[in-house]
């Protein structure tokens, strides 16, 4: 299989434009949002059936940035002023990093539940972003070809 994005990079970038209100209505600032765009795959689902060809987001590497974007959220909240409320101002920048190891060591900080909410959210965004991705490239008439690209 060729790399078949490379050919639609333009067609992707009018999306990223279009997309980027859908972005700021979500939970996800524009950096957590490209964190999440850089671990997520585009795939082809039954490429060679123009139509049941379908545009599908492979988020399973979403899981092993989730504690980047948790790092993201909590630098975006110091720098709003609001801090960690997670965190005693006495930790400081120690008792960060040694929260940071034991989260890696124990797989998590206790915030699973959030987690996975706003794992399934990324993953319920890089969906409808891959749908839209779809619907451009049809208006545009270039879907088929696409598909065709995606089998070689």
């Amino acid at each position: 299989m060729s790399n078949w994005t490379d050919a639609i990079v333009s067609e992707r970038m009018a999306v990223d434009r279009e997309f980027s209100q859908r972005v700021q209505q979500s939970q996800f600032s524009n950096q957590e949002w490209s964190l999440v765009m850089t671990a997520t795959e585009f795939e082809i689902e039954h490429a060679d059936d123009p139509e049941r060809a379908r545009i599908v987001a492979d988020t399973s590497k979403l899981p092993q940035i989730m504690p980047e974007m948790d790092n993201i959220s909590k630098q975006m909240g110091a720098m709003a002023g609001g801090g960690d409320p997670s965190a005693s101002s006495k930790d400081g920048v120690f008792g960060g990093i040694l929260s940071d190891i034991k989260d890696v060591i124990t797989g998590g900080g206790g915030s699973g539940g959030q987690d996975k909410e706003k794992l399934a959210a990324a993953e319920q965004l890089a969906q409808e972003y891959a749908d839209e991705l779809q619907t451009h490239l049809e208006r545009k008439g270039r879907f088929e070809q696409v598909c065709l690209a995606y089998q070689e």
